[in-house]
């Protein structure tokens, strides 16, 4: 019995010793990890955040260039016929929306939802526009009838996604 007892004095305060140095090394880990992903955290905004921001530049400047007036300055032409000038119209705003169709990896699905409505709603214009034209018309009668439409809208799609993209960046900061 009393083999036992010194078997104990002996054991029980090495265990608890090896205890807490579990303990401690358990901890220490734990912070070193914290660290490391807090370095990483730091690392992946300070290359992923300009990258944001680009894309959000470049998703502005998407919007402001599909505008109906800025578009229909920017490309028209007085010796083209209507149904040039709205092939031309199409093709610019497809374009411009199909070179920025990666930007969409950086916001959120609505951010995202809300620019493509509005590229929808300007390919709405422009279509809508052109429905009435007769067969003769010129581009300059076109130009006239997509900038009324504009007017005539009551919920500004490319505005209230200009309103989204920058509101998603200003999170940022």
């Amino acid at each position: 019995m009393a083999y036992l007892a010194d078997l104990l004095k002996i054991v029980l305060p090495a265990g608890l010793v090896i205890y807490g140095m579990y303990l401690t090394i358990m901890s220490f880990l734990q912070k070193e990890r914290e660290k490391m992903l807090l370095d990483l955290k730091t690392q992946n905004t300070q290359t992923v955040l300009p990258v944001r921001l680009q894309a959000g530049e470049r998703l502005c400047l998407l919007l402001e260039r599909i505008t109906p007036n800025n578009l229909v300055r920017r490309i028209n032409n007085p010796e083209y016929s209507a149904r040039e000038f709205y092939s031309q119209l199409l093709h610019e705003v497809r374009e411009e929306f199909n070179h920025n169709l990666s930007q969409q990896v950086y916001f959120s699905d609505e951010t995202w939802e809300s620019v493509r409505r509005a590229v929808e709603s300007v390919v709405t214009i422009i279509n809508t526009s052109m429905q009435d034209m007769p067969e003769d018309a010129r581009s300059i009668e076109l130009a006239k009838r997509v900038f009324q439409l504009t007017l005539d809208q009551k919920n500004d799609a490319i505005q209230m996604a200009l309103k989204s993209v920058k509101s998603e960046i200003r999170i940022f900061f």
